[in-house]
């Protein structure tokens, strides 16, 4: 019995601040499974705010949460309560102050999730959504009413995007940047200018981008000061009637018109082998076919993973 009360007292007696730091090499479900119930003492340390003003549960590993990578795969209710479940605890031990959560790119989001997560952290300013989801609008604007300090978003498809623009825009007044990876139309342009205005920061990165909507967006948004086209596929469907033109390279209009950002990134090489995957693509990209490193990836690193 002495023994074990001596080795439980120099679990005890490490400093708050190493332990700190020896936490910020693990993992979230390290934390939240194993270190966070050794002793009162590395209790304290694995709530330090440090540990979770980033909460990235896309590092988690598939036999944690049973995420596998293939379509419709994790949509069943054991594994949704289980995400549920250890987003519960994890921000239980962060304590409200998350300020950038990012999903698991494989995960299937219900609302129930986005709903927990607004609802325990209140000082959010960067959301990383996932793949495939299954929210409404009304739960997505309920989210939002939490999150008022959001400055950015990435969101691969958005199937609303008037609905969800002005909910953004109607309760996160500092919200400045936006990153999508599915077709870019004049409706979502029209969204963006006539809900966030005040976009400073825009990624198109491998998207399909129609032509009238970009212009709209670069003749409009006078606050835009980053736009990245890298990768993206630009379709004219109003030059000839019945017809879809597609550019693999932008136009001198555009490249002049993009001078006046102060960061305009686009690609001109015809023999850019991510550009030809765009292109083979059609610049259309199913749920299931998106690429996590395409979501991580950003030349723009505000908006990078």
């Amino acid at each position: 019995m002495k023994g074990k009360t001596s080795k439980a007292g120099s679990w005890n007696d490490v400093p708050h601040d190493i332990l700190v730091k020896i936490f910020m090499t693990l993992n979230i479900m390290d934390l939240i499974t194993s270190v966070s119930r050794v002793c009162s003492s590395w209790r304290r340390a694995s709530c330090d705010p440090a540990l979770w003003e980033k909460l990235d549960l896309s590092t988690m590993k598939s036999s944690s949460v049973n995420i596998p990578r293939e379509p419709y795969a994790w949509s069943d209710k054991e594994s949704g309560d289980k995400l549920l479940l250890i987003m519960k605890n994890a921000m239980s031990l962060g304590g409200g102050h998350a300020v950038c959560l990012i999903l698991h790119f494989y995960a299937f989001l219900r609302n129930e999730h986005l709903l927990c997560a607004a609802e325990r952290s209140p000082k959010l300013k960067k959301l990383a959504l996932p793949a495939w989801n299954q929210l409404n609008v009304d739960a997505f604007e309920e989210a939002v009413k939490h999150w008022k300090a959001l400055e950015t978003l990435t969101v691969p498809c958005v199937y609303s995007p008037v609905n969800i623009l002005r909910a953004i825009g109607t309760h996160c007044k500092n919200f400045s940047r936006l990153k999508i990876m599915c077709p870019f139309d004049l409706e979502f342009a029209n969204a963006i200018i006539t809900y966030i205005p005040k976009l400073k920061v825009l990624s198109l990165r491998c998207a399909m981008v129609y032509k009238d909507a970009l212009s709209c967006i670069m003749n409009a948004l006078h606050h835009l000061e980053v736009l990245n086209l890298n990768h993206c596929l630009l379709v004219d469907d109003a030059q000839y009637e019945g017809f879809v033109v597609v550019y693999r390279e932008h136009e001198q209009e555009i490249i002049e018109k993009g001078s006046r950002f102060k960061t305009f990134l686009f690609c001109n090489q015809a023999t850019c082998a991510m550009c030809q995957h765009t292109f083979d693509d059609e610049g259309i990209l199913r749920w299931y076919e998106y690429d996590e490193i395409l979501w991580r990836t950003d030349e723009v690193s505000s908006l990078a993973l």
